[in-house]
């Protein structure tokens, strides 16, 4: 946990030199960092480069079974501080990354296929280094933003659906309807109650910009709004995120996203927010790219999900 803030450094700096809209804190990351599950322990799985004394780069890598029942993904990434960029280190690091990924496979008993997977802003130096490595592209996903928060429309809530405050005893729950949600899409990920931990435990998590509808004792769905006072100000923007939108199946083709989304908007303006942003699977299965267009979100920035087969004679489980 020492090395948090060279971590943070260097991550921001790859960022800001390759034009990426988003920035870490050192509070976020120890938080992320400081709740270890089977699927990710920053003790094990990350590690940082260092060159005559300076740290210069950082990798790390965490596991999940999709959600397709097929596949068990090794997900790897990395930065390189951008003043030490063209020396090999990034190859370096994605090798030793999977190396690592091998050893961890080699502990683990599955009858899934074996995958590396990683990701990158579409024509970044990471896109390229991982298509030099034998990595394809398999997903799109688009970041959108809605550059103004006015004109918003008046949307309500379908009948049936009511509104309520989320309180900490409630965090499980929430956390358990958003997990389901999402098990109808691409991919997969870490539901464990330390991923929960990693989540809430966020400096800027606020459940007073969060919208959760509720049909009796059940939550239907909600949105996870977002807004991180560091970020805005290194950008010099003021913009919230729809962090996470959701709908549980049964709950679905109601008109219940439409309206979360609108008083998100509503929400972020109240809080002094000038634009909002979301992230959205281009093929996410519930049209979601479309009621996002329909919201006045347009497509800013595009980033591909890579894989790439982990070698099955490489692992002996």
């Amino acid at each position: 946990m020492q090395d948090i803030p060279e971590l943070v450094r260097i991550i921001n700096a790859e960022y800001e030199a390759d034009n990426i809209n988003e920035r870490r804190t050192e509070d976020g990351e120890r938080a992320y960092l400081g709740s270890p599950s089977d699927s990710f322990d920053a003790a094990r799985d990350v590690v940082m480069a260092e060159l005559g004394g300076r740290a210069v780069a950082v990798a790390g890598q965490d596991w999940t079974d999709t959600r397709d029942g097929e596949l068990r993904e090794y997900h790897l990434w990395g930065a390189v501080d951008p003043e030490f960029r063209g020396r090999g280190i990034g190859t370096a690091l994605l090798a030793d990354n999977e190396r690592r990924a091998r050893e961890l496979a080699a502990t683990q008993a599955t009858d899934r296929r074996r995958v590396f997977g990683s990701s990158s802003a579409d024509d970044r130096p990471a896109a390229a280094l991982l298509k030099s490595a034998g990595y394809a592209v398999v997903r799109w996903y688009f970041d959108m933003v809605r550059a103004s928060l006015d004109g918003l429309a008046d949307t309500p809530l379908p009948e049936g659906f009511e509104l309520r405050p989320v309180t900490p005893e409630l965090y499980p729950t929430l956390w358990r309807a958003n997990r389901e949600a999402f098990r109808d899409h691409w991919g997969g990920s870490d539901e464990s109650e330390e991923a929960m931990h990693r989540f809430f435990d966020q400096p800027d998590a606020d459940p007073e910009l969060w919208l959760i509808a509720w049909d009796g004792d059940e939550i239907a769905g909600g949105v996870l709004n977002w807004i991180s006072p560091d970020e805005n100000a290194t950008l010099g923007v003021q913009r919230g995120w729809l962090a996470s939108v959701f709908t549980r199946r049964q709950w679905r083709r109601r008109g219940l996203a439409r309206a979360l989304i609108a008083r998100s908007l509503g929400v972020l303006r109240e809080r002094g927010m000038t634009s909002a942003a979301l992230a959205v699977d281009a093929d996410n299965p519930m049209s979601a790219l479309g009621l996002y267009e329909e919201a006045g979100f347009s497509v800013d920035e595009r980033f591909a999900a890579y894989r790439k087969p982990m070698d099955e004679d490489e692992v002996s489980a």
